[in-house]
């Protein structure tokens, strides 16, 4: 897997996915926030497979 996001693009997902996350738990949005793991898993691989099918680098030195 070839790096294809950007620091910006990960800490943007880590918040996403994590506040997703805690709204799932608390019940403020329902189950489909636990999609939010899904973010924090491609920010923690820093590869994101949609990203690679559309063609799209947020990073600028891959």
């Amino acid at each position: 897997m070839t790096r294809n996001l950007a620091n910006w693009d990960r800490i943007a997902r880590f918040v996403l996915g994590g506040l997703l996350i805690i709204m799932a738990l608390m019940g403020t949005i329902g189950a489909w926030g636990y999609l939010g793991v899904i973010f924090v898993a491609t920010g923690f691989m820093n590869f994101c497979p949609i990203y690679r099918v559309l063609g799209i680098k947020t990073c600028t030195d891959c």
